[in-house]
């Protein structure tokens, strides 16, 4: 694995010097609507039986080959490698990837829109991973790629949250900008000590528009199992 700092690449450079057993600082998650938030670097890093229920259940279900979108660190791929399965790693993160193939994964640094030619038997998008859509106007452009990238019999399992709850205000009436096209919306960046990355959009969707953007396209949705406003849901081709 390289220690080359990544510039442009803070998620990275923060795998990689966990992995090298420096003394890590959180990631910084800088957001244009709310408060900036933190992920603790241990969260990328953890043990099956460190990984909240959801989690579990989508690894649980998970068959044949494989494809783990959005790997970091590869904490879901390494678990279901070891029980057998046949995985694939694409990241945007070079520092990611590198860390990734280090530990014997199958891992390539490829944005999930660009991939083709290539079938699975499940797509993985845990970590609010559905969220690489964006915006909800751009919801069913990615389930229908990631349609083209299923096997027969063929599953997507991905989990998200509806936030409607940062809306509310202390009465819990709904508070929505007009102006928006979608609560769900959002703008990020990430830091890590002074490496920045891109500004980029990343979508949190209620199981409702999920359920109605796969129907769209011919997948069926079903809500597996839900925690709060936090849920997991597995898309299959349509019948």
């Amino acid at each position: 694995m390289s220690n080359e700092k990544k510039y442009g690449d803070p998620i990275g450079y923060a795998i990689q010097e966990y992995a090298d057993k420096r003394r890590p600082e959180d990631i910084i998650v800088i957001s244009d609507i709310c408060e900036d938030d933190i992920i603790p670097l241990e969260v990328l890093f953890r043990k099956f039986d460190e990984m909240p229920a959801i989690e579990q259940k989508a690894l649980s279900l998970a068959k044949g080959h494989v494809l783990d979108v959005g790997a970091g660190a590869g904490i879901h791929a390494t678990y279901l490698q070891d029980q057998g399965l046949k995985i694939d790693c694409i990241d945007i993160s070079e520092g990611a990837v590198d860390f990734l193939q280090s530990n014997g994964l199958n891992a390539e640094q490829k944005n999930f829109f660009d991939l083709s030619g290539k079938k699975y038997d499940t797509i993985l998008m845990l970590m609010n991973g559905i969220g690489i859509a964006g915006k909800l106007s751009n919801l069913e452009k990615t389930l229908e790629h990631a349609k083209t990238l299923l096997n027969p019999g063929g599953k997507i399992l991905c989990d998200s949250s509806d936030i409607h709850s940062l809306y509310e205000d202390e009465d819990g009436a709904l508070w929505i900008d007009l102006n928006t096209e979608y609560y769900g919306n959002f703008r990020f960046q990430m830091k890590y000590k002074k490496e920045k990355g891109p500004w980029f959009d990343w979508l949190y969707v209620d199981f409702d528009n999920l359920f109605q953007a796969s129907k769209t396209v011919g997948l069926k949705a079903v809500r597996v199992m839900e925690e709060d406003d936090h849920y997991l849901a597995e898309l299959t081709l349509e019948k």
